[in-house]
């Protein structure tokens, strides 16, 4: 096996080190070095384990509540630490500490799933059943044979039943199917034999603990300084975004990585089937989640449910998931026409097409209502590089003729997939106008304006500020104090003195 990557991760104070390697046919395999636990060792973790099990009083409360999970974890530890010392009064604290780490992974986590879950290089974990090694998704790599299988498919089941009862929520025969979120926010999809034809089978997507930011999609030339700094513009001035693309082509993370344009004196309401996005501490806002009926059929909230109610809480801003179905998109448009600030995803891959999916069954709304939107995101995944980029920026234009409502699309930018750049396209028929109707700003003043963004996401970039409290600080704060921030950038001073 010829190595091509080595790193050390930790999970519940348990050290491990991960080997990306690759053997003589060139697939590439993902491998979890722990170390190992001798016979008499493990003899000394299965005492301290029964002994915890009958001292350790937990309720069926704690069990299922996921924020107290970490209290519980930490009372495990400390009656663990004591039992070992009481055992072996000359055990080694680091000793402790790994043996202790075992027993939580063992007792309230996934075992040695865990390594796994805190990879951070991960997107994806699949178990497709006890017969097959784990698989993973590696952000560099892509997908990975791992050397960890599955003892059985009581455990794999054992395992879905944990995720499920944390959500409220069961999986059984009778309902095979769970789509619920881990307590590290992780969404966990599940499949019970024999719907899943092999075995039981787990898909865990990563939640992202160090989110992407603006300043990451730039340097990776998902989007340029252009882009941004047009819908920055539009979120400034409340005007309604809507982001397209494939599945997996990056709408969310497109959507997620522009929220710190956001103005922090605005209330935001997102609903989401997942919860997938990450704002800044600075804003306003309140997530909202859809929730399954229970086995009986009792207690489902849909989007539609909170879409509804979300205009009770007089939101200025409203993120929504995605648009599927036509009630939906006729409460959004609806909310769009009376004055809210709309953002949502649709899988649709170019603005024409955009167009095709809104008019056009199952969603079928008017063509009239397409003119609330005034600006169309269109991202793209490239398999073969495995790279993701906005693929256009456009606009809906709604003609009227005898009558009859059409709408068409005009690209203000594109991507040149030749020199993987974006390129103008046409200039806007509508954003600016729209945008000095709203506001009273003159052609002259929005372009002023966009010239400080452009400078203000240059001195981002070129300071490399890609952590979300960092661009949230600096956007907040743009805000707040627009010429405290415009000088900084300006003068380029040192961003300590900028970031509060």
């Amino acid at each position: 096996m010829r190595e091509l990557e080595t790193y050390n991760i930790e999970a519940d104070g348990v050290q491990a080190q991960v080997h990306i390697q690759a053997d003589e046919d060139k697939q590439m395999r993902y491998k979890v070095v722990v170390p190992a636990i001798t016979p008499p060792t493990k003899a000394l973790t299965n005492a301290v384990r029964d002994s915890l099990i009958t001292e350790v009083k937990v309720s069926a409360a704690e069990i299922l509540d996921p924020k107290v999970m970490d209290s519980l974890k930490e009372k495990f530890r400390l009656k663990a630490a004591e039992l070992f010392k009481s055992k072996v009064p000359s055990i080694k604290p680091s000793t402790a500490q790994f043996l202790i780490g075992h027993l939580v992974h063992d007792m309230l986590g996934f075992g040695t799933m865990e390594f796994l879950l805190n990879d951070g290089e991960l997107e994806e974990i699949i178990i497709n059943s006890a017969t097959e090694p784990i698989r993973v998704y590696h952000k560099k790599y892509g997908w990975l044979l791992t050397d960890l299988t599955m003892e059985s498919e009581d455990r794999i089941q054992n395992f879905a039943n944990m995720i499920a009862r944390r959500v409220g929520r069961q999986v059984t025969t009778l309902n095979p199917l769970l789509d619920a979120h881990l307590i590290t926010g992780d969404r966990a999809n599940a499949v019970l034999y024999p719907i899943s034809n092999k075995g039981h089978t787990i898909t865990i997507r990563k939640f992202a603990r160090d989110p992407w930011t603006v300043t990451d999609f730039i340097n990776n030339k998902t989007g340029d300084i252009n882009i941004f700094a047009l819908i920055w513009l539009a979120i400034q001035y409340e005007m309604n975004v809507l982001i397209s693309g494939g599945t997996g082509s990056g709408k969310t993370s497109f959507l997620n990585v522009c929220t710190p344009f956001m103005p922090p004196n605005q209330r935001i309401i997102s609903i989401e089937d997942t919860r997938e996005l990450q704002l800044p501490k600075f804003l306003y806002w309140c997530p909202l989640t859809t929730r399954q009926a229970n086995p009986e059929g009792k207690g489902e909230v849909t989007m539609l449910d909170l879409l509804i109610n979300s205009l009770r809480m007089r939101p200025d801003k409203i993120i929504l998931g995605e648009i599927r179905r036509k009630r939906e998109a006729e409460v959004l448009f609806e909310a769009m026409h009376t004055g809210h600030s709309v953002y949502a995803t649709i899988h649709a891959d170019s603005t024409n097409e955009t167009i095709q999916r809104l008019t056009n069954p199952p969603i079928d709304v008017p063509a009239n209502l397409l003119g609330a939107v005034n600006l169309n995101v269109v991202m793209f995944r490239e398999r073969r590089r495995g790279i993701r980029r906005v693929y256009q920026l456009g606009e809906f234009i709604t003609t009227e003729d005898g009558g009859k409502v059409s709408c068409k699309g005009n690209i203000i930018y594109r991507w040149k997939p030749s020199n993987d750049t974006m390129v103008p396209h046409a200039p806007p028929v509508r954003l600016f106008e729209d945008l000095s109707r709203h506001t009273g700003l003159s052609q002259a003043e929005i372009n002023k304006d966009l010239a400080t963004k452009k400078s203000i996401l240059s001195y981002l970039v070129k300071h490399n500020l890609r952590k979300l409290n960092e661009v949230g600080s600096i956007l907040s704060q743009y805000y707040l104090d627009n010429d405290f921030i415009v000088k900084g950038v300006t003068k380029n001073v040192d961003p300590k003195k900028l970031i509060g």
